[in-house]
């Protein structure tokens, strides 16, 4: 075991950290399995070090039913992550990944998209509570790739992309699907509707419909997008807006 509150131990981790922002040019930093130490530990290396970006991955079990799937109800999963960022500071650089939201895309995309609005109205995952300090993916080199612990269904992909590209939190693009999958062209389609206007980590989420083959929701009054099978919506867009990007069994306007 490290002691990691042990002053010399914690030396050599900061002098490194500090190492790598000065002379190699990181700015960030991610914390793999987070919750093997102390968020007080992680508190000090990101103090001494101030990255500009820091992500702690918090990867436990979503709260599960007698069916196998997860419950409406996740709000102790979302409570861990949010804990651990007021632990490390919450006014500072440190963020975590959405579990959460991840665990809920991958059973909602399979025909239930209900899952998708929370108890409160607003989306279940972490984004829901503090979107400013969720990082929401769809896979990640654990879940999919080969070690494939946890994958999203892989002919839904897109559907995971269209929800975390247009809301709120801080995406993230994993490297297999933009370089290997040949999804890099509807990817990049809908990074740039994101930066063509303005969605950012705090964008408000307003959830226009949810059932078992429809997700709508608004992003800023700027940006509409649809998850599901459902195809006639036109008479839940609003005028003016008009398809920027689309895919199976998705859309944005």
């Amino acid at each position: 075991d490290i002691d990691h509150l042990n002053l010399r131990v914690q030396k050599e981790p900061v002098e490194w950290l500090n190492w790598l922002k000065a002379d190699i040019g990181f700015d960030g930093w991610r914390f793999d399995f987070a919750k093997g130490y102390s968020a007080d530990v992680a508190k000090i290396y990101i103090d001494r070090s101030e990255p500009s970006f820091a992500v702690a991955e918090i990867w436990t079990s979503l709260a599960y039913g007698g069916d196998g799937k997860p419950n409406l109800n996740q709000d102790q999963h979302r409570q861990e992550l949010v804990n651990w960022v007021d632990k490390v500071g919450g006014k500072g650089p440190a963020t975590t990944f959405d579990f959460t939201t991840k665990g809920i895309l991958n059973v909602a995309v399979e025909g239930e998209l209900w899952r998708l609005r929370g108890t409160d109205g607003k989306a279940p995952g972490m984004i829901g509570w503090w979107p400013a300090k969720a990082v929401t993916f769809v896979d990640n080199h654990d879940t999919g790739s080969t070690q494939h612990m946890w994958p999203f269904p892989s002919d839904r992909v897109m559907q995971g992309y269209a929800y975390i590209l247009t809301h709120p939190g801080t995406p993230c693009i994993f490297y297999d699907h933009f370089f290997d999958w040949g999804l890099k062209e509807e990817i990049d389609r809908l990074v740039s509707v994101r930066t063509r206007h303005g969605i950012h980590s705090e964008s408000k989420l307003q959830i226009i419909e949810a059932d078992a083959d429809l997700y709508l929701a608004e992003i800023d009054g700027k940006v509409i997008v649809k998850l599901g099978p459902r195809y006639d919506v036109g008479n839940l867009i609003p005028g003016g807006f008009k398809v920027a990007a689309h895919g199976n069994d998705y859309a944005v306007w």
